[in-house]
């Protein structure tokens, strides 16, 4: 009996991703100030550690636009969302430490302790009374299923009314960039509870746990490793097989894959509520490493930058989706950080903090035209360069029929 090859077996990729994801992240662990040398500041190990976050959302537009064909303007707010909602149980359980330290004389009732949660928190917008959607913000497990829960129904009754209705193209793409504006712009308001243009602040902070910096970085580090090795397993075997053979034909010509009886928007809404839980995951990691997160984060600009990353890394493959992301990230690192030194021009100087966003526009509109496959296809060129492998029978007649042939004659 043949034994049928395993996943892994068939996508050799996986491995070498997982096994390079381990050795960079053993390497920074190594190289940190918390366990290691210290030759990588705190600091650089936070911006590695969201760096991986933004590689996870980028999984996540890769599956919905490379391998689906449907560009979503929207998936940074499902981004936002899950951060917000890991915020909430970070700064109600961090406020309510600072309140509970401050008392002094008889304990107080937990009622008292919520009224002084509540003025701290929400003090700044003018209020003193807690808002109902942070009725569970005291309890980390039920936080931690509203960070799903919450992106999820939106993007599954969002997707239901679109692909229901067929809209299909840049108008699906204005469809979800008005999703994102329109929630965006309801954050900015002090009466949707999550302090408006303030945002959610203090997110470094975790309550319960003593540990420096230093050493949570490198636990969030760890974190965001393995959300995006489990991230980039689960994106691999959904667009492995008939399923991703399918999401493949959506993308290429829709009209036949529902003429062969496929129910298109069923694929459709089941790849557009997974990529916005993946992307509430990946958020609910990056703002507590960020510290802060505001309605801005959300803008739809934002989910146009994700476009970009994906496309530089070249769509339609998992590592470019994440070498993108990995790229652009970094490099924006070093030319907003300062780190760039300007280009004197003689006429004028070039500061990179203020060209970035030009520069950045200009890389995809190179890549688009003369570079397609993105950064991935560097691959494809290495690959190239190898002698074609001779797999098969040997090239000339059988020698075995050959004989047979003599001894009929």
């Amino acid at each position: 009996m043949e034994l049928k090859p395993g996943f892994l077996s068939k996508n050799p990729s996986v491995l070498v991703f997982l096994l390079v994801l381990a050795l960079f992240t053993l390497g920074v662990t190594l190289m940190s100030e918390a366990y290691g040398s210290g030759a990588i500041s705190t600091s650089f190990v936070k911006t590695l550690g969201k760096t991986l976050c933004l590689c996870l959302i980028a999984i996540a537009m890769d599956l919905i636009w490379g391998y689906t064909g449907i560009l979503s303007l929207g998936h940074f707010a499902f981004f936002g969302l899950g951060g917000y909602m890991i915020g909430m149980w970070l700064m109600y359980a961090r406020t309510r430490d600072i309140v509970l330290g401050s008392l002094t004389g008889l304990p107080p009732t937990p009622q008292e302790i919520n009224d002084a949660v509540a003025t701290q928190i929400f003090g700044v917008v003018g209020t003193s009374e807690l808002p109902a959607i942070w009725s569970f913000a005291g309890s980390l497990p039920a936080q931690l299923a509203l960070v799903v829960l919450v992106p999820g129904l939106l993007a599954l009754i969002f997707g239901w009314l679109a692909f229901r209705s067929r809209v299909t193209g840049v108008y699906l793409s204005i469809l979800t960039q008005a999703m994102t504006l329109a929630l965006s712009l309801y954050l900015f308001q002090n009466e949707s509870g999550l302090r408006g243009n303030n945002g959610l602040s203090g997110l470094q902070n975790i309550p319960g746990l003593t540990a420096d910096q230093d050493h949570l970085s490198v636990w969030f580090l760890w974190g965001s490793a393995a959300a995006l090795a489990l991230g980039y397993l689960l994106a691999a075997f959904v667009t492995s097989g008939k399923f991703g053979s399918v999401m493949r034909g959506i993308r290429d010509d829709e009209a036949r894959v529902r003429f062969l009886g496929y129910s298109v928007e069923t694929y459709k809404l089941f790849i557009f509520t997974l990529t916005a839980v993946i992307a509430a995951i990946a958020g609910a990691l990056y703002y507590p490493q960020a510290g802060i997160i505001n309605p801005g984060e959300m803008a739809p600009i934002a989910s146009i930058y994700l476009a970009v990353w994906v496309a530089i890394g070249g769509r339609g493959r998992l590592y470019g989706a994440v070498v993108g992301a990995a790229f652009v990230s970094l490099v924006s690192t070093w030319f907003t950080g300062g780190r760039a030194p300007d280009l004197n021009l003689g006429f004028y100087t070039v500061k990179w903090v203020d060209w970035w966003q030009v520069l950045l526009g200009l890389s995809f509109v190179l890549v688009t035209l003369f570079a397609p496959k993105g950064l991935a296809g560097l691959v494809d060129m290495v690959q190239g360069l190898r002698p074609p492998k001779r797999g098969g029978a040997p090239l000339g007649p059988d020698d075995g029929s050959l004989q047979e042939r003599e001894a009929n004659e």
